[in-house]
């Protein structure tokens, strides 16, 4: 379902038939949420396929925007293109138990990883959520990253769970959020581009929603300063290279200005894009994939801004209020839309 822009004068693109990450078919996507004494933080993961991505990885391409950040296996992913655990999304402090879940769940499926096969390289992506989290807790455990993994599907909640709990964007609440679009190309493929966004960036009162600036409720404690972090995954079905996904990635940065954000100096803004069209084989030796035509690389590109933009706003938009460990009450852009 389309929330913002119905009448379509904002965005060009048509959205998929869920305007998500899973509208990519093989994507799913599950969360792990805690809300317990002080702690109020989860997980996130993001599974490219249903297979073993260690032995068939996919093709992967990486954007630093801001590296103001603690994410893990972003070095090897830039050096070998391709991505091959899933993607688990969580807090800062919380990377560690996260690395350590992917690292035995590979070795469960593959034994010999370490001795007679390579070591695997766990991707984990982080944002700050200690403004709302109680952070130095610890909370995130390898349980909890293991249960993000098992409830993966096509269908899952955005806005303030998972990863997204603890999260804070513009001042408000949250989020995780989703988004696609539908490529159609003039020789007759038809083909998805989907974004997913752990966000907890932008300064107060410079969210700009289809272009007109949002404020932002007075908070309980003053803060002007923009000092958190977004990630964006984006996965197509489009036959793209790692060279290519990385162009993809870049584009990313668009659709933060067009949000009101700048990158600010403590901002850890990372982008990844993956393609499910070419499984990758650890143990071949010539493989043979297709490859989009550089020609035809600009639809995506779009789709691309278009996506991560409204992957924001569905994820504030979806966002319930929530209060953190000391207090701090953030608001829910819902809420807020709704009154003006």
């Amino acid at each position: 379902m389309r929330i913002f822009d119905a009448d379509g004068r904002w965005w060009d693109l048509p959205a998929g038939e869920k305007n998500a990450i899973t509208d990519v078919p093989g994507v799913t996507v599950g969360h792990a949420t805690l809300r317990a004494g002080r702690a109020r933080t989860g997980v996130t993961a993001i599974l490219p396929h249903d297979g073993d991505l260690f032995r068939h990885p996919v093709p992967a391409g990486l954007a630093v925007l801001n590296g103001f950040g603690k994410s893990a296996g972003l070095m090897q992913l830039a050096e070998l293109g391709r991505i091959e655990t899933p993607i688990l999304l969580t807090n800062t402090f919380g990377v560690a138990a996260c690395v350590t879940a992917l690292i035995r769940r590979a070795v469960a499926h593959n034994p010999e990883i370490g001795r007679r096969l390579p070591t695997v390289n766990p991707l984990v992506l982080e944002c700050n959520d200690g403004r709302i989290n109680d952070i130095q807790a610890l909370a995130v455990s390898e349980a909890l990253a293991a249960e993000a993994i098992a409830t993966a599907g096509t269908a899952f909640e955005q806005g303030t769970v998972g990863a997204g709990t603890g999260m804070r964007t513009f001042g408000f609440a949250g989020a995780v959020g989703s988004a696609s679009r539908v490529i159609a190309l003039p020789s007759g493929e038809t083909y998805r581009l989907g974004a997913l966004v752990l966000s907890n960036f932008g300064r107060p009162g410079d969210l700009r929603v289809l272009g007109e600036r949002v404020k932002t409720p007075r908070e309980q404690r003053t803060d002007p300063e923009d000092k958190g972090s977004i990630i964006i995954l984006y996965a197509t079905d489009a036959p793209l290279d790692s060279r290519q996904l990385g162009r993809v990635a870049r584009r990313a940065g668009a659709a933060l200005g067009r949000l009101g954000s700048f990158w600010a100096d403590g901002s850890g803004d990372v982008a990844i894009a993956f393609s499910t069209a070419n499984r990758l084989s650890l143990d071949g030796t010539v493989e043979m994939v297709e490859r989009l035509a550089e020609a035809r690389i600009n639809p995506f590109l779009q789709a691309a801004v278009e996506a991560a933009e409204e992957a924001v706003l569905n994820g504030l938009w979806h966002a319930r209020p929530v209060t953190g460990h000391d207090g701090l009450v953030l608001p829910a852009l819902g809420d807020q839309l709704s009154r003006s």
